[in-house]
């Protein structure tokens, strides 16, 4: 498989003007990118091009050289309620749904000879979790992956992806969500601090059907999920979460993309993210599109950081396009900034001491994302871990 579906342009991340002058302006819109599954597509990134220019493109340089992974870069263990099948390129349902749009998504596609496939029956309903655990054998190592899972037609499941040890590990997560199921995706990344991960998440929720996709990202050197979401069918729905917690040096990164393709569809996106330690950097990026045919629509989306310390610098950048002036509601908003005096000063005249006030403060505000996975265990294993993080350092 190796069809383009939009003519790469002559420079990087540009298109030709309708004008026929031959000259060319930047391609703005997420709708309108390169998206092929020919890695030699797409040249590799330098950090000007629009969706590369917030990462630190020569940390993931040897995500985008089209070479063969290292053996025994990750390996994949799943647990839970199914067992995993596997899909060779061309075997349906891989690539019903997905087609990269960036160059190290295209290298996963095409370097993942076996993709690894869960399936969740129809009408069936499953309250165990499953898990897909992916572990790093070493910071050095090349890792390529694709997962494809599907919720069939009035299903229920979920699904965690847990990261753990180090890699330079490009993956791609091909998400299909039936008529009338509802689906829970949840990637946890906690890697050792020299790992290096690129996801590319791709997801279609037909009618009647709900997703709520989580990111949580608290490990890693520069880890950068980015979750595009088409809601297809009349009345889906799509959650999509996010909570990060960037040290100093660490650099945690979503591009989320949730177009509005049917009647009736809702969205609802939030990302909260901490950061504290010099040279600790978040990056978010909301791209919304109400299509022409998305009459009725219901969308908002919201990225709140906390920088906790000198040093820190977090990015959020939300954009919406709405093609259809028939909706019920569209929204966005962005904010950046430290502790809330008054919150403090509340917590302080009852008794509380400045460091424990400012601890609750952080647990209050990121606990908001914890309590809506679901999932007891994992909740209180992310509790703990903002814990951990807290201790690191005297927060100012």
């Amino acid at each position: 498989m190796s069809s383009v579906t939009q003519a790469p342009a002559t420079i990087p991340g540009a298109k030709g003007h309708s004008d026929g002058a031959g000259a060319f302006v930047p391609v703005q819109t997420r709708s309108e990118r390169l998206r092929s599954y020919d890695p030699s597509d797409f040249e590799a990134p330098v950090g000007r091009e629009v969706n590369w220019k917030h990462t630190p493109v020569a940390r993931l340089e040897r995500l985008f050289a089209d070479a063969a992974g290292d053996a025994g870069a990750v390996s994949l263990v799943v647990s839970g309620p199914l067992a995993a099948g596997s899909l060779e390129i061309g075997a349906t349902p891989r690539g019903e749904v997905f087609v990269p749009e960036d160059r190290s998504a295209a290298v996963a596609w095409s370097r993942s000879a076996e993709a690894l496939y869960i399936s969740v029956p129809v009408e069936a309903e499953f309250d165990e979790p499953i898990v897909i655990e992916a572990v790093g054998g070493g910071a050095d190592l090349v890792a390529h992956s694709h997962v494809v899972i599907e919720a069939s037609r009035h299903s229920r499941a979920t699904v965690v992806l847990r990261h753990v040890g180090a890699a330079q590990f490009a993956q791609n997560v091909e998400i299909i969500v039936r008529e009338g199921a509802h689906l829970e995706i949840v990637t946890v990344q906690r890697w050792d601090d020299e790992a290096v991960h690129a996801a590319s998440h791709q997801a279609r929720v037909e009618r009647d059907a709900t997703l709520r996709h989580i990111v949580v990202s608290f490990g890693g050197g520069v880890v950068r999920v980015n979750p595009s979401v088409e809601l297809a069918g009349t009345g889906s729905r799509a959650e999509l979460f996010g909570l990060s917690y960037s040290d100093a040096g660490q650099h945690l990164e979503s591009q989320v993309y949730l177009h509005h393709k049917g009647a009736e569809t809702s969205g609802d996106v939030l990302y909260k993210g901490a950061l504290q330690g010099a040279g600790a950097r978040s990056v978010w990026i909301g791209d919304v599109l109400i299509g022409p045919d998305a009459v009725g629509t219901d969308s908002y989306e919201a990225n709140r950081n906390l920088v906790l310390t000198d040093g820190a610098r977090a990015e959020s950048i939300p954009n919406l396009e709405i093609e259809t002036g028939d909706i019920r509601g569209a929204g966005h908003a962005s904010a950046t900034g430290r502790f809330d005096d008054e919150q403090l000063f509340y917590l302080q005249a009852r008794g509380i001491s400045e460091d424990e006030a400012r601890r609750l403060v952080v647990l209050g505000f990121l606990s908001e994302i914890v309590q809506k996975i679901g999932v007891p265990e994992l909740e209180v294993e992310l509790f703990a871990a903002i814990e951990e993080e807290l201790a690191q350092v005297v927060v100012r």
